[in-house]
């Protein structure tokens, strides 16, 4: 079975429905035809970069350009998941947070994967290390935006509460424990989601690419199981990090709660 060529003209026939949307959303008066169509020539600019840069990597596959690369969408993640919070942390705890919670689920479950479970070789082929990073980091990115974003607003929200608990005598980690689990549980729900529906009422990403280049149907199955495990348990570990990490930065040496350590609410959020 040979791939389909698709063509400039076919993307722009795809790019139409867009535009349509983006009208629709005008006539509606939902404000977010500008939003909307920033993110599509983001799309089709990222991707077409993407797919430049990893036509160069699979001809020089060096290590060093690939940590480069790995490196670049770690941090661009971190930004992603400081950008999507109404409150987040000031300072380089802002992206750090999210950042370091990523590297430490994200880069390991990807390296575990690639060393046991597939045992590429090299482990750093491009033809898995950046796919599997790149699945592995959108999908936790999202469990850690959403959990953290719980945290900081139940924070907020629920401060009077927090300092009684610890004028009461609490330790910061007994005043904040009922927010953290709720921000955890809140993290996690999109990938039990996507694990449930998953060749049920949808048809995962990586499954149906693997399909549609003409790879047997079984083992493209297999594939998309293991994808599937893996960013469940990224995003738990990652989502994990993220609220211990989160919590003890609102609270200082002295188990005061800190809420000046994070920005103001955005506007219209």
């Amino acid at each position: 079975m040979t791939l389909i060529q698709l063509t400039p003209l076919d993307l722009a026939l795809s790019a139409i429905l867009v535009l349509a949307l983006a009208l629709l959303s005008l006539r509606l008066s939902l404000g977010i035809e500008r939003r909307l169509l920033i993110a599509t020539l983001r799309t089709v600019i990222q991707l077409s970069l993407l797919g430049l840069v990893l036509k160069f990597l699979f001809v020089q596959s060096h290590p060093l350009l690939i940590a480069a690369l790995a490196l670049f969408m770690l941090f661009v993640a971190g930004y992603e998941v400081m950008a999507r919070q109404q409150r987040h942390f000031l300072g380089i705890w802002g992206m750090g947070v999210g950042t370091l919670s990523m590297f430490i689920s994200s880069f390991t479950v990807t390296l575990l994967a690639l060393t046991i479970v597939i045992q590429a070789e090299p482990w750093y082929s491009v033809q898995y290390l950046i796919p599997l990073l790149g699945m592995l980091l959108g999908n936790t990115m999202s469990g850690i935006a959403i959990a953290l974003d719980h945290l900081t607003h139940n924070a907020w929200q629920q401060r009077r509460e927090i300092e009684a608990q610890l004028i009461l005598g609490h330790y910061w980690d007994q005043a904040i424990r009922d927010i953290r689990r709720s921000a955890l549980r809140s993290g996690l729900i999109p990938i039990i989601n996507a694990m449930a529906a998953a060749g049920v009422v949808s048809l995962p990403g990586m499954m149906t690419g693997q399909i549609l280049a003409g790879a047997p149907p079984l083992e493209a199955s297999k594939y998309q199981i293991l994808i599937m495990l893996l960013i469940a348990a990224g995003t738990g570990f990652g989502a994990t990090a993220a609220v211990w990490i989160g919590s003890k930065r609102l609270f200082d040496e002295r188990e005061r709660l800190r809420l000046d350590r994070l920005s103001p609410v955005k506007a219209g959020a």
